[in-house]
């Protein structure tokens, strides 16, 4: 089988991640890799015997399709360049930094034909691809969703809401099948000038309450979605793959051959086995076969923009907040008499 010739546009830490993979993925062969830096795209290049390109456009000359990998900013442009040379790509999630350009992508992604999927990762994660089937069976009530990471290392082109939210604003749309009917939040700055901890409440026509936080200033990184169904609580670590079904227990009143009665109550938790596949080798191995196929991907530009959507709906409401609150300080500061002097 003739392989797909695959390129990758921005070598940064996770452009780095998907030469790797497709260096390994079936129907799939690396042959190029562009940066705006040379020096990082050079050295990325010689580690998988490929060519670098300094321009996109001559990268664009040698492949079927690209990861776009670059800061928010840059999504934008590029996919659209992709999609006039008839290229089929994978862009980063966010699908781009504003609503208007991925209304304007997510048009022209659909007129075009060719194959737009957007990387949100975490659709490709086992452990929650296992969470959606063990709760086809149950009737969920809430579901809280944590996504915590350290300053250090995360990114500074975007606040937290694009940073990390945005992953489970596509989660929430995927698992709840509908846009929610209210959105109230919260958030705060430490380090960067942006919002750096988010906490969302969702609340649905027809479906459960939910909250997301989302922060950038935790000393442990937590990945975890809890469910709470009338059947059971459940807990998913989409970090280390695991998930526990905490089934409801009855107590009972036991006569032990002592004097008196005792109580107990035992609990039943489950562990479900989740399988260790790679969730970005998953995604491009995925992409690489929408493409051979002529099959719609998982998440699609549409789906991205809706993420972005909510994610924007989110910023706004805690702009307003804070913008509420920092109002009402000044007003009760100019109310404040000015001391008398005697």
């Amino acid at each position: 089988m003739e392989r797909l010739r695959m390129g990758v546009i921005g070598a940064g830490m996770m452009g780095q991640r998907h030469c790797r993979v497709y260096t390994t993925l079936r129907r799939a062969q690396l042959v190029g890799v562009c940066d705006a830096s040379p020096q990082v795209g050079q050295q990325v290049a010689r580690q998988h015997e490929v060519p670098f390109y300094a321009q996109v456009d001559d990268l664009l000359d040698q492949v079927d399709a690209v990861s776009l990998v670059t800061p928010t900013p840059a999504h934008y442009g590029l996919a659209m360049r992709c999609l006039e040379r008839g290229i089929h790509v994978l862009v980063e999630k966010p699908i781009t930094e504003t609503l208007e350009q991925a209304e304007s992508l997510t048009l022209a992604a659909e007129a075009s034909g060719l194959i737009v999927q957007v990387g949100h990762i975490e659709r490709f994660n086992p452990t929650y691809l296992e969470l959606k089937n063990v709760l086809e069976s149950m009737t969920v009530l809430a579901v809280n969703l944590r996504r915590l990471s350290p300053y250090e290392g995360s990114r500074t082109d975007v606040d937290v809401v694009l940073d990390l939210m945005i992953h489970d604003t596509n989660l929430v749309l995927d698992l709840v099948g509908q846009e929610p009917a209210a959105v109230s939040a919260y958030g705060l700055t430490a380090f960067s000038g942006a919002i750096d901890h988010a906490v969302a409440q969702l609340s649905f026509d027809s479906g459960p309450l939910l909250t997301m936080t989302a922060s950038r200033v935790t000393e442990q990184k937590v990945r975890c979605i809890e469910v709470t169904a009338l059947e059971a609580y459940l807990e998913c670590d989409l970090l280390n793959k695991s998930i526990s079904v905490h089934r409801r227990t009855i107590g009972e009143y036991v006569n032990c051959n002592h004097p008196g009665v005792k109580y107990r109550q035992e609990s039943l938790v489950e562990r479900i086995q989740v399988p260790n596949n790679e969730p970005l080798s998953l995604e491009l191995q995925s992409f690489v076969d929408c493409i051979a196929e002529a099959k719609t991907p998982l998440v699609t530009a549409r789906e991205g923009l809706k993420a972005l959507r909510l994610a924007t709906g989110i910023r706004d409401a805690i702009y307003e907040r804070l913008n509420t609150v920092a109002l009402d300080l000044k007003t009760a500061r100019q109310r404040v008499p000015e001391p008398v002097t005697i």
